[in-house]
């Protein structure tokens, strides 16, 4: 079966926003996906900025980053099974992560 990415992104500083009991329902939430029949993995990124490389001339060459001029960042991604790229987007859409302002990118992965 077709396996797809759902990338998760959001500006972090909402999630400063809410109260502990909120973000307590919002952990349990996201963990409760980790448990559909249809998840194969997922993680949370840490906080760190990370590296990016890139070539320049020929030669490659890490920097901090990635940085963008947006706020929404990447910050996590689960690995589902689904039929189709229809599916997957409605599997996508009961993701708790809709509910907290956040955006989902869904890709398929190659060959599989």
């Amino acid at each position: 079966m077709p396996q797809y990415m759902l990338l998760l992104y959001d500006d972090p500083s909402q999630w400063q926003k809410i109260s502990p009991e909120e973000m307590q329902k919002a952990i349990e939430k996201y963990t409760a996906w980790t448990k559909k029949p249809f998840t194969r993995d997922s993680k949370r990124l840490a906080d760190d900025p990370g590296r990016v490389i890139r070539s320049q001339g020929g030669r490659p060459r890490a920097t901090d980053g990635p940085y963008s001029e947006t706020k929404e960042v990447l910050g996590g991604y689960y690995t589902i099974e689904a039929g189709s790229y229809d599916e997957a987007v409605k599997l996508a859409l009961e993701h708790p992560h809709l509910e907290y302002g956040g955006t989902i990118e869904v890709r398929q992965l190659w060959g599989l």
